[in-house]
């Protein structure tokens, strides 16, 4: 394996617990629950990085709900972000669907804006999104999430889903690379 994966991995400083991710994720769950209780929501999880999150808070949702994915990416396994690949796209259908889109972090907000709006243009009834993670930046963003569990300061971070060059998804907190 390159150095470099466990070297950044060994000198990463934790920003959140295993512990904070939970909690985050319980107030999250019951935000989701009570207001979509009675929406038949289709839950389409952000791939790659929103599998841990939504396998996490998929778990804590009480309402009868379908699963599907969508894959957009500007990273491609990279630290710097290029232009959207559609990647993968739903197979069911979002028409007049109540579309929840769950991912790990928003950073800059392109590519989950890019997301929302290719729901909306498919025929979703209303398109909510929860995100673990909501980097402070310094400029607005093209989209606010409707669900946020934690915020973090303006640094790389991996872990629960998130990534260091296609790496650390699985690192059970989040960590900021120093």
């Amino acid at each position: 394996m390159n150095p470099e994966i466990n070297a950044v991995r060994a000198n990463a400083e934790l920003l959140h617990s295993k512990a904070d991710i939970e909690a985050a994720l319980d107030s999250m769950a019951k935000q989701i629950n009570q207001l979509l209780s009675d929406r038949n929501p289709l839950v389409l999880t952000v791939m790659n990085g929103g599998l841990v999150v939504a396998g996490q808070l998929l778990t804590r949702l009480t309402m009868p709900l379908t699963v599907d994915a969508i894959n957009a990416s500007r990273y491609q396994n990279k630290t710097v972000g290029t232009e959207i690949e559609w990647i993968t796209k739903p197979r069911t259908s979002l028409k007049d669907r109540t579309v929840l889109l769950i991912d790990d972090i928003l950073d800059a907000g392109i590519t989950l804006a890019a997301i929302y709006d290719y729901c909306v243009e498919q025929g979703a009834s209303s398109v909510y999104t929860a995100v673990l993670l909501d980097k402070n930046l310094p400029q607005s963003k093209p989209i606010t999430a409707d669900f946020i569990g934690l915020s973090v300061e303006d640094r790389y971070v991996f872990g629960y889903g998130m990534d260091y060059k296609g790496y650390w998804r699985n690192a059970d907190g989040i960590y900021a690379c120093v």
